[in-house]
C-alpha cells in the first residue's frame, strides 16, 4: 500500500495515521510550495488545554517565487528558526512525562536546520514520529520516481513506481481523484477515513506531537496500528 503527500513539519495526526498505514511513503517534493498549507508550519496546542494553540512556523524563503518547488524552499535565519522551535516545543510540552524521550528523539530534527532546507526539517520530522510509532516502510521521494504529467496519472505512476497495488487515499484527495489511471495499471484505490471522535476530534488541524506529549507513543502507536489493521483488512475484502 502507498500513500503520496508532500513533506509536513510536525505532520497532523491524521496525516501521521495515513502514512502509517501505508507500506511506502512517497514524499511529493516537486511540486509547488504553498504557504497556507503545513509544509513549514504545524499549528500546536497546549499540553493541558489543547483548546489553547499556537502556530509554530519556519520562516521560509522562495527563491524561484510562487512557483518555487518544496525541495528547494529555503529557510530564512537557520539558526533563529532552530532556537524557537526549540524553545516552542519545550514551552508546549515540557511538562510531559513523555518530554524527555521526545526530546532525544526530535533532536534530529532540530539538527536538520543546519541543511538550510524547510523541506528537509519537514520531512525529518515526519520521519521521527513514525520511528516512534515502529513504523517499518520505506520513504521514497517523488523527483526520483518516473511518473507522467497530470494529476492524477502522476499519482497512479508514482504508486506504480513502488510496486504497490494499493493508492491510499485521504478523503480530500478522493473529491477530485480520476481513478482510471490507477485502475489501467491493476492498483486499487483505498479511501483513508480515520476517526472523527476523541483524540481524532481535532486530528485534521493540530500537529500529531500534541498526542505523543499527552499520551505517549506507545499508546498512540496502539491506536494507529488498530486503525491500519482495519484498513488493511477493508482493502483485502474489497
Amino acid at each position: 500500500m502507498c500513500a503520496i503527500h508532500q513533506p509536513n513539519f510536525l505532520p497532523r495526526l491524521t496525516t501521521l495515521a495515513k502514512l502509517f498505514a501505508a507500506d511506502y511513503w512517497v514524499v511529493l517534493d516537486d511540486v509547488q510550495f504553498t504557504r497556507r498549507d503545513y509544509q513549514h508550519r504545524a499549528r500546536l496546542a497546549n499540553l493541558d488545554d489543547p483548546a489553547v494553540q499556537q502556530w509554530l512556523t519556519i520562516p521560509t524563503y522562495l527563491p524561484s517565487g510562487r512557483p518555487t518547488l518544496i525541495r528547494d524552499a529555503v529557510i530564512d535565519d537557520q539558526d533563529l528558526a532552530r532556537r524557537r522551535t526549540a524553545g516552542m516545543l519545550q514551552q508546549h510540552y515540557g511538562a510531559s512525562p513523555h518530554w524527555p524521550a521526545l526530546a532525544e528523539a526530535l533532536q534530529p530534527v532540530l539538527d536538520a536546520f543546519g541543511t538550510g532546507k524547510t523541506a528537509t526539517v519537514a520531512e525529518t520530522s515526519t520521519r521521527v514520529l513514525l520511528d516512534l510509532l515502529g513504523w517499518k516502510g520505506q520513504v521514497l521521494p517523488s523527483s526520483r520516481l518516473p511518473a507522467r504529467p497530470g494529476r492524477s496519472v502522476r499519482l497512479a505512476d508514482l504508486s506504480a513506481a513502488t510496486g504497490a497495488r494499493a493508492y491510499l487515499c485521504g478523503t480530500g484527495g478522493m473529491t477530485y481523484l480520476d481513478q482510471n489511471p490507477f485502475a489501467a495499471q491493476n492498483i486499487a484505490v483505498a479511501p483513508f477515513r480515520p476517526p472523527t471522535t476523541g483524540i481524532w476530534s481535532s486530528g485534521r488541524r493540530l500537529s500529531a506531537l500534541w498526542t505523543f506529549a499527552a499520551l505517549g507513543p506507545q499508546d498512540i502507536a496502539a491506536r494507529l496500528q488498530a486503525l491500519a489493521s482495519g484498513q488493511s483488512t477493508l482493502q483485502t475484502a474489497a
